[in-house]
């Protein structure tokens, strides 16, 4: 059994972790999840992670959650892949902020599509919601193409790549089946190109594609 255990699931911001524990070189095993078989609910993950989503890590001293942490907690871990500026504080503080503005803006606008029964259980609201994902999404984007992708920059945190790189990759991807197409913002798909061609983004696409998830844990 490997150091650590990853439980995702496709089409997920768990990716972001994925390619971040590639990265870093760590040993883990992945197990992928079937959330159409509703297998994120069932009794043996939930006492696993009780929140009943993805992405979870089991690590040598517990579990942990939320894709902001465990890419900080995966950068940290190993320092030797420098994921991170470790050593600047307004800098890290910055890869935070980013990380915290896909997780709390970008992520919430495209969950209003796929899941907005979370928000209301009326149909028309529901509707509604959808509707305006494209334009939530587009807002979105539209604020990292000018504020999070520095010029003449390849990365997020300009010129040294970090697990923000990975995250952003990760939300990204779900522009086209949010109605926005990418070539609206050219530094973002720039982006995009470049991190196709990573070894880790390639290997953990190839590791997804092969897993078979799990209806039941």
């Amino acid at each position: 059994m490997s150091e650590f255990t990853l439980y995702s699931a496709r089409g997920t911001c768990a990716q972001a972790v994925h390619i971040a524990l590639l990265e870093a070189g760590a040993s883990f095993d992945l197990v992928l999840l079937d959330l159409k078989a509703q297998v994120q609910r069932s009794a043996a993950y939930l006492a696993l992670n009780p929140k009943g989503r993805v992405p979870a890590l089991r690590t040598p001293q517990g579990l942990l959650t939320e894709t902001p942490a465990l890419l900080v907690y995966v950068a940290q871990r190993f320092p030797q892949a420098q994921l991170a500026p470790l050593e600047d504080a307004f800098a890290f503080a910055r890869l935070q902020a980013f990380h915290s503005f896909l997780a709390s803006t970008a992520h919430v606008a495209h969950a209003h599509g796929p899941r907005a029964a979370r928000w209301s259980d009326d149909v028309a609201a529901q509707q509604s919601m959808r509707a305006k994902v494209p334009q939530n999404m587009r807002d979105a984007f539209t604020h990292i193409e000018e504020n999070y992708l520095p010029a003449g920059s390849d990365w997020v945190m300009g010129a040294a790549y970090s697990v923000a790189d990975a995250y952003l990759y990760t939300v990204a991807g779900w522009l086209e089946g949010d109605g926005v197409d990418i070539a609206e913002f050219p530094k973002v798909a720039a982006h995009q190109a470049r991190m196709v061609q990573r070894p880790a983004v390639q290997q953990a696409l190839a590791q997804m594609a092969a897993a078979e998830p799990l209806a039941a844990l």
